[in-house]
């Protein structure tokens, strides 16, 4: 008679087996479904952008990744501050694992705030993960003579954005609202490539939501000449290179303020998010978001990425940790989002 731990020995032997199997087996699968398939990467900005960068050279080195080495190819639908991109990755791509969109990383922010226009759930995307970002910022042009959030509250500065629910707006909302600055907003750009030209073209003296990085890869002369002047960085860490510019967080008058300016910040945590469809096969989204991890750290993407401009980090955010800061944003309490969104519709 075989004893109860030979029993219990056998019975672990076998689960280990039948689980290797079957993760063998889900693998096979992933192969199988993405062997001489095309993906798309919806990149929710126009080209020249940093998330069009940062998109076009994913799709250039996913594939390799990616169980069955699929080609993939990158689309471009700006628009409506992302959220044409998502609502179409909600609404109309396919859920089978070949269509993966990146798009702003307010993305549950908007969702969470009530935002006209959105027809997704954040929280339902199957998220493949995230590029880290540095923080983003309120800068201005030199010619100004804003050097500091204090100057802003005397001198008005007309600033580029794109829709009225988008960061470009919304950061300067905020600072409009709550620290009494005088930024005029302009509309109707269709991402920060665009405001970058009407700066240049003296239509705008300035915007938001742009990272130093992405000033430094795509107006390198603006940082060497001094010619944009950051006032204000949005996110949990200062910019090692922007010692002396302060946090919003750091800004804040009281608590409740603190945990509005928290809420508004913590969309930096998402990075630059990917995500595909919901209801995509479990074991694709997985094959997805491994390769995604790898890409990050294959020294080709790096060495491609380095080329678009410095970055403080490129250690992925996985797809789990991304869909947990969704989650955690979409389900902020209301009273807080109210008095947040009150707050900028009456002072904006």
């Amino acid at each position: 008679m075989r004893s109860a731990g030979s029993a219990l020995g056998a019975g672990l032997a076998f689960l280990a087996h039948a689980l290797a199997y079957a993760g063998g087996a889900r693998a096979q699968d992933a192969a199988s479904f993405y062997a001489g398939k095309t993906m798309q990467i919806v990149i929710a900005t126009a080209p020249g952008a940093a998330y069009d960068f940062y998109g076009r050279a994913l799709a250039r080195h996913l594939g390799r990744h990616v169980p069955g080495t699929p080609a993939i190819t990158p689309q471009n639908m700006p628009g409506a501050s992302g959220f044409r991109a998502a609502n179409h990755l909600f609404a109309a791509a396919p859920r089978d694992g070949l269509y993966i969109g990146t798009f702003n990383n307010a993305i549950a922010y908007y969702q969470a705030m009530g935002q006209q226009g959105i027809q997704y759930r954040a929280e339902e995307f199957s998220w493949i993960g995230a590029i880290p970002q540095d923080a983003a910022l309120v800068a201005v042009w030199h010619a100004t003579g804003v050097k500091t959030i204090d100057d802003a509250k005397r001198i008005p500065v007309a600033m580029g954005a794109t829709g009225a629910g988008g960061n470009f707006a919304g950061h300067i909302q905020l600072l409009n609202a709550f620290l009494g600055t005088r930024f005029k907003i302009v509309m109707g750009y269709d991402g920060g490539n665009s405001i970058n030209l009407a700066i240049e073209r003296d239509e705008v003296s300035g915007k938001a939501n742009t990272t130093w990085a992405a000033y430094k890869s795509i107006k390198p002369e603006w940082v060497r000449d001094g010619k944009i002047v950051p006032l204000v960085q949005f996110g949990p860490a200062r910019d090692p290179e922007l010692p002396n510019v302060p946090l919003l967080t750091e800004l804040a008058q009281n608590d409740e303020q603190l945990k509005m300016f928290q809420l508004v910040s913590s969309t930096v945590d998402l990075g630059q998010p990917f995500a595909a469809p919901p209801g995509v096969p479990a074991d694709r989204v997985n094959a997805l978001r491994r390769a995604f991890e790898a890409t990050l750290r294959d020294p080709a993407f790096r060495a491609d990425a380095a080329k678009l401009g410095p970055q403080t980090t490129l250690e992925p955010t996985s797809g789990e940790t991304v869909a947990a800061i969704v989650k955690r944003t979409v389900e902020t309490p209301k009273d807080l989002v109210e008095r947040l969104r009150a707050a900028l519709e009456t002072k904006e």
